[in-house]
C-alpha cells in the first residue's frame, strides 16, 4: 500500500473541498456563478502555463482527439457551473453528498454508453444510492426542492464527465488537465459580455475570489500526483472522506450540519458507492485465486 498516494488523495479531496466553500461564500455574497466559474479556470489555466508549460513546452499539446478533450472540457465547465449553483441553494455536505450519485450514474450507463456487462451489484448500489437521495429530500426536509434537482442533474453531467475522461485516458494526464482549464477559460471568456458584472467585495473577498484557481489547480495536481502513485482501486474508496472535509467545512464556514435523518440518506449513498467500488476491486483477486 502506496500510503504517500493516499494522503496525496485525501489532500487533494479537502483542497476541492475549499474550493466548494469558498465558492458557496462567494455566491452567497453575490458574485455571479459565472463570474465565479470564469476567475476558477482563469487562474487555474494561468497557473497550469506557468507551472506545467515551461517543461513540457508544446507537448502539453499533444492529444490523440482533440474533440473528444473539447467535449471533456464543456462538460467539466457545465459540472463546476451546475455544482456552484447547488452551493447556493443547499448546504455544503448536503450538495456534495447528492453529486456522490455520480460514479452511481455512470455504473447505471456504463453497459450501454462503455460496452461493460450488466452487473447485479451494480444496481443494487445504484437503487440504494436513490433510497438515500429520497431520505435526504424526504418531504418536510428543509433542503430547496430546485436545489436538490440541480444537484441531481450535476451528478449525471459529473457522470457523463468522468465516461469523456475515460475517453482521453490515452493521454498525458496533465495535457487532459490543461485542455480542461483552458476550454472553460476560453468559452467563459467569450461569454463575458452576457454576465460581465464588477461585484461589491471587501478585499479579503477578492482575495478568496482569486483563490479559487489557487484551490482548484493544487487539488486536481494533488490527485494527479496521487493517482502516479497508487492504483485507482485503492484510492477509490478514499474518495468518500470527502464528505466527512465537506460536513466540517459546512460547520465551521456556515454553522450547518446535517440532522440526524438527512445524516443517514448521506451515509447510505456513501455507503451504496463504497460497497460496489470494494466489490469491483475484489472481483480481480477473485479471479486470480479461482485461476490458481
Amino acid at each position: 500500500m502506496n500510503r504517500n498516494g493516499i494522503l496525496l488523495h485525501i489532500a487533494g479531496l479537502w483542497t476541492l473541498s475549499t474550493l466548494d466553500a469558498s465558492a458557496k461564500w462567494l455566491v452567497l455574497a453575490g458574485v455571479p456563478v459565472l463570474m465565479v466559474t470564469w476567475v476558477r479556470y482563469l487562474m487555474h489555466t494561468a497557473l497550469m502555463t506557468a507551472v506545467v508549460l515551461p517543461s513540457r513546452g508544446g507537448a502539453i499539446f499533444k492529444t490523440r482527439s482533440l474533440s473528444r478533450q473539447l467535449t471533456r472540457g464543456l462538460l467539466m465547465v457545465l459540472s463546476t457551473i451546475l455544482f456552484f449553483s447547488v452551493l447556493r441553494r443547499l448546504p455544503l455536505a448536503e450538495a456534495t453528498s447528492l453529486n456522490f450519485m455520480a460514479p452511481l450514474f455512470l455504473m447505471a450507463m456504463a453497459p450501454w454508453l462503455l460496452r461493460e456487462s450488466h452487473r447485479l451489484h451494480r444496481w443494487i448500489g445504484v437503487l440504494t444510492g436513490f433510497a438515500g437521495v429520497l431520505i435526504v429530500v424526504r418531504p418536510g426536509s428543509p433542503l430547496d426542492p430546485l436545489g436538490v434537482a440541480l444537484g441531481l442533474l450535476t451528478a449525471l453531467t459529473f457522470a457523463f464527465f468522468q465516461i469523456s475522461t475515460r475517453r482521453v485516458a490515452h493521454d498525458d494526464p496533465l495535457t487532459t488537465n490543461f485542455y480542461g482549464g483552458l476550454f472553460g477559460s476560453v468559452a467563459l471568456t467569450a461569454a463575458l459580455p452576457w454576465f460581465w458584472e464588477v461585484p461589491h467585495l471587501s478585499a479579503p473577498q477578492w482575495v478568496l475570489l482569486i483563490s479559487t484557481g489557487f484551490t482548484g489547480f493544487a487539488g486536481h495536481l494533488l490527485q494527479i500526483m496521487a493517482y502516479r502513485r497508487s492504483q485507482a482501486t485503492l484510492l477509490a474508496p478514499f474518495t468518500y472522506l470527502q464528505i466527512v472535509a465537506a460536513a466540517m467545512l459546512g460547520w465551521i464556514a456556515f454553522g450547518q450540519l446535517p440532522d440526524l435523518t438527512t445524516a443517514i440518506g448521506i451515509a447510505l449513498i456513501c455507503s451504496a458507492g463504497l460497497a460496489v467500488v470494494l466489490w469491483e476491486a475484489r472481483r480481480p483477486a477473485v479471479r486470480v485465486a479461482e485461476q490458481e
